[in-house]
């Protein structure tokens, strides 16, 4: 089969023989055909293990097939029969592993054991773990404070390991933690508790079969999180309303055919999803959420007006500000027409019970928290708080990132949590707010950085200004990555660099008192075991928890925190979690026995409102923009995406299966309308610059031009090959989350070497000029 870019419109629907394909197909590809299959039945199971790419919760009924086609992949990769071996590391120096692709990266499989970089040979080398400890350890303590390390974590980590993970930088002085959920769901965490007390959703899964109308606003289930699609379908098949808002008509939001309904499958059926499609501009939500409102506003009768009264504050202000927004206003930020959003005004008065769900089509915007309290602010008009079938519903991405926040991985430590921090070991933890991602790369810029550890993931691929990234990165002291994996974080280094790998979500965990397991909580905050069963990638491998454990032992000699017995026996981790949070895990361990683990307590699902006032707010945002406006003649606005191949910043391989694309991923989607105004055709190559005002230049070129129905003055390019466009500047004030759903930009012919960004193959060829 050639290898060569084409592009050809997707005409089926999402899902159905196409996912199973695929599925198969990479289940070949990392030769684990018969061990993958297996493995596939004991995924998202009591006494199995969770999945380790989306968050998407476990329904209450679970079926012999708990999994999806991209969940299908994460596995597959993870338990691939490749290695790394130390031959590789030897034949093979870190520059000419710097001239790969990451989907290089990622094939060459499983990391095996400790490695040290010899910046003599520019290679990687075998180095024992207690070599690996002792460095690092004298590394953390030679720092002048410990505001100079930076800790990253994953969304893969477990609670336990983040927890223990967040204890250990806490004794040794810094509450640096940058998150992944900085980058995708903090403005939920960050606005969401000014409006109901909580950053968090509060529907649970059960809620889905009960609503009378489903809202899906910038976000693409299909490819995200496909399990959500079994909602939809369903839903759909009681003629549930469900309205999809986004710039791009995504493939499973127009017809899915689920995989396991025989039928379906073999009459090449589908269901039809979205009811009602808003084609939105990009940034334009917020004015439709506006709109939506304004019509509710002309019907009272349409409002709870008991639970408006007995609930809720600042409705008179914002009645007032919705009242003072005008239709050209609206219709000019969204693109809809009036007539539209009062259809869909219409299907929300009607429902006795609405979900709205979002994703980061709403967050990474300069105004994304706004935007979420204005949705809670529509949801609240109707009392969709607090009722089976209702409430908000923020979809996660990465499988334990909502976790990870809850024990614990939080720049913003609260009070309480640190005070019983220090009740239960002794130490005065730091009560400062540290460092989220923005401000590590910052300080990493400053030099003020000095030693960076990652949890997991990716950091130097996930953030914004790339090559600005690569060069500060390289200038730090030490870099060290807790892994299972290659990635670019592994060649872009400090002057030391560690290689720690771990072992998988898949694999069992034996310790001194036998098989363990950890636990994880998804989107929609249920926590849930998770044990592994296969055997680990190699016999050197180490568990996230004992790396912590033994990271922690060698910075703080004289620790207080009893870490070789958490190493030996998990439930005590859990244990010391209840302690430290009585109201949410007491009696964890027990609460964890249940085949379907517990549920975290979360008050406005009860309509108990944490708020100052002790009630839910109505929260005033003036305007509808929630982007800087435009400042240039012909200025479009670039939304970075993922292909249906990649989860995060993993690439599977180079196609995007249901946009058309394959064995490409350096393209831009733009329409036809705005290829014309630009004298551009489909097929040529472009070059898309940024338009700041910082004097730095960001500009990728050699990109293929896509036709495809975006919205006027829209474009979209894959993520993570465009973040040098994204400025680091550019970002969510009240949380910092970048902007990477609008970033201003120009697209223009492309008649030059590429100046800065990727080459085809996904590899960095430049730094940002300066002007």
């Amino acid at each position: 089969m050639s290898d060569q870019p084409s592009y050809k419109t997707y005409m089926h629907p999402a899902g159905g023989w196409g996912a199973l394909g695929a599925t198969a197909k990479i289940l070949r590809e990392q030769s684990v055909i018969a061990r993958g299959t297996t493995t596939l039945l004991a995924m998202n199971k009591p006494d199995g293990f969770k999945c380790s790419s989306c968050a998407w919760p476990t329904p209450d009924r679970v079926k012999t097939f708990e999994f999806c086609e991209n969940g299908a992949k994460a596995l597959a990769v993870e338990t691939t029969r490749k290695r790394v071996t130390r031959e590789f590391f030897a034949s093979t120096t870190v520059s000419e592993m710097a001239l790969q692709s990451d989907y290089w990266l990622e094939e060459q499989g499983r990391l095996t054991e400790p490695m040290r970089y010899d910046a003599a040979t520019d290679h990687y080398v075998p180095c024992s773990w207690d070599a690996a400890f002792a460095d690092i350890g004298a590394e953390l303590r030679a720092l002048d404070n410990p505001d100079q390390a930076e800790f990253y974590t994953s969304g893969r980590t477990s609670n336990e390991a983040a927890f223990l993970y967040s204890v250990f930088i806490r004794e040794f002085g810094t509450n640096n933690f940058p998150d992944c959920s900085n980058m995708c769901h903090e403005p939920t965490s960050r606005g969401l508790p000014h409006s109901i007390g909580i950053g968090k959703g509060t529907v649970v899964i059960s809620d889905f079969a009960r609503a009378e109308a489903i809202f899906i606003i910038g976000q693409n289930p299909g490819t995200n999180s496909p399990r959500m699609m079994t909602e939809l379908v369903a839903a759909r098949h009681r003629n549930v309303p469900i309205v999809a808002i986004n710039p791009m008509p995504e493939q499973a939001l127009i017809k899915f055919t689920e995989p396991q309904n025989a039928v379906q499958m073999a009459t090449f059926g589908s269901t039809a999803i979205a009811s009602e499609f808003c084609h939105v501009r990009i940034g334009g939500d917020m004015a439709v959420l506006k709109g939506i409102m304004k019509v509710l506003l002309e019907t009272p009768d349409a409002l709870d007006q008991g639970f408006i009264e007995q609930h809720t504050q600042g409705f008179e202000a914002l009645a007032a500000d919705i009242e003072a927004t005008g239709w050209s206003e609206i219709e000019a930020v969204s693109g809809l027409g009036q007539a539209q959003i009062r259809r869909v005004a219409a299907i929300y008065a009607r429902s006795k019970a609405t979900i709205i769900c979002f994703g980061m089509g709403i967050t990474q915007h300069q105004q994304g928290s706004r935007a979420v309290q204005q949705i809670a602010n529509l949801l609240l008009l109707k009392g969709n708080f607090g009722k089976p079938g209702a409430g908000i519903c923020p979809v996660r991405g990465h499988s334990n990132v909502q976790g990870d926040r809850t024990v614990g991985i939080d720049e913003k430590p609260t009070a309480e949590y640190l005070d019983n921090l220090k009740a239960k070991y002794g130490f005065e933890p730091p009560r400062d707010h540290g460092h989220h991602v923005v401000d590590t790369v910052r300080a990493m810029i400053a030099g003020t950085a000095k030693v960076f550890i990652g949890m997991g993931g990716n950091f130097i691929h996930a953030i914004p200004d790339t090559p600005i990234a690569y060069e500060a990165m390289s200038r730090l002291r030490m870099t060290v990555a807790v892994t299972t994996k290659l990635n670019r974080g592994h060649v872009i280094h400090g002057r030391k660099a560690y290689i720690l790998p771990c072992i998988a979500r898949s694999e069992y965990d034996v310790q001194k008192t036998g098989r363990q397991s950890i636990s994880i909580e998804d989107a929609m905050s249920n926590v849930m075991a998770s044990k592994g069963i296969l055997e680990p990638a190699g016999p050197d491998l180490l568990s996230e928890i004992d790396i912590v454990c033994r990271m922690a032992r060698a910075t703080i000699p004289r620790s207080v925190v009893p870490w070789e017995q958490y190493v030996a026996d998990y439930s005590l981790i859990r244990d010391a979690i209840a302690e430290v949070y009585p109201k949410l895990f007491a009696n964890y361990n027990e609460r964890l026995k249940q085949p379907h683990g517990f549920h975290l307590y979360n008050g406005a699902r009860e309509r108990v409102w944490r708020t100052p006032s002790g009630r839910a707010n109505f929260l005033v945002f003036e305007g509808v923009a929630m982007n800087n406006p435009i400042t240039e003649p012909g200025m479009m606005r670039l939304a970075t995406v993922r292909s249906h191949d990649q989860f995060n910043t993993t690439i599977y391989s180079y196609n995007d299966r249901y946009r058309g694309v394959r064995n490409d991923r350096m393209v831009v989607f733009m329409s036809e309308g705005d290829m014309r105004e630009r004298g551009l055709s489909p097929m040529s190559k472009v070059r898309v610059e940024t338009i700041t005002g910082d004097g730095i230049v960001r500009s990728v070129g050699n990109l293929t031009l896509l036709t495809y129905p975006l919205p006027s003055g829209s474009i979209a390019a894959y993520y993570p090959e465009l973040n040098p466009l994204l400025p680091l500047e550019h970002f969510d004030q009240l949380s910092g989350t970048p902007a990477a759903k609008s970033i201003p930009v120009r697209v223009v012919a492309d008649t030059g070497p590429d100046r800065a960004g990727f080459e085809r193959t996904g590899t960095q060829t430049g730094a940002a000029q300066v002007a």
